[in-house]
């Protein structure tokens, strides 16, 4: 544990944008397998794809994810969706 001032609160800046951070990244997954499970039972329609795309952009601007990872996402999304 750090005994200077500013060390003690970047640890406890670090924690919570770690937290932050790890809550939009599941978010992002938790659409892609709504998805996935939608495109499964064949009840997939476009708003629902424009919007996984849209979060998977947003996530990638942010940092969360990487842009080369949101859009081979993208791809494999729209992919299914086409099927």
């Amino acid at each position: 544990m750090p005994n200077i001032k500013s060390a003690i609160k970047r640890v406890e800046v670090t924690k919570k944008k770690t937290v932050a951070n790890k809550t939009k990244k599941t978010a992002v997954r938790t659409v892609i397998k709504n998805t996935k499970a939608a495109v499964a039972a064949g009840e997939v329609d476009a708003e629902l794809v424009k919007k996984t795309q849209k979060s998977l952009d947003q996530a990638a601007a942010k940092g969360h994810i990487s842009k080369q990872a949101a859009a081979r996402a993208k791809s494999r999304v729209a992919k299914a969706a086409n099927k």
